[in-house]
């Protein structure tokens, strides 16, 4: 039962994270609009979405309860 709340936790946190970085790059483009800055961010969100992706899957898979007990 607490593995399936924290899928819901899990899932939160990699939708809140990506949102954090698209956010922080929108605000970071409206005060340096410099190449780097956008090189950066251009580099950085697809690197870590897929991550946060997984991290949303593996708080799906608890959410089912497929991290239980084994009955081998």
């Amino acid at each position: 039962m607490v593995k399936q709340y924290a899928g819901i936790i899990w899932i939160a946190l990699a939708a809140f994270g990506v949102y954090i970085m698209v956010r922080q790059a929108e605000i970071e483009f409206d005060q340096n609009p410099a190449l780097d800055t956008r090189i950066f961010w251009y580099t950085i969100i697809p690197i870590f979405t897929p991550i946060m992706f997984g991290l949303g899957l593996f708080g799906y898979y608890c959410l089912k309860g497929e991290y239980g007990q084994s009955k081998v």
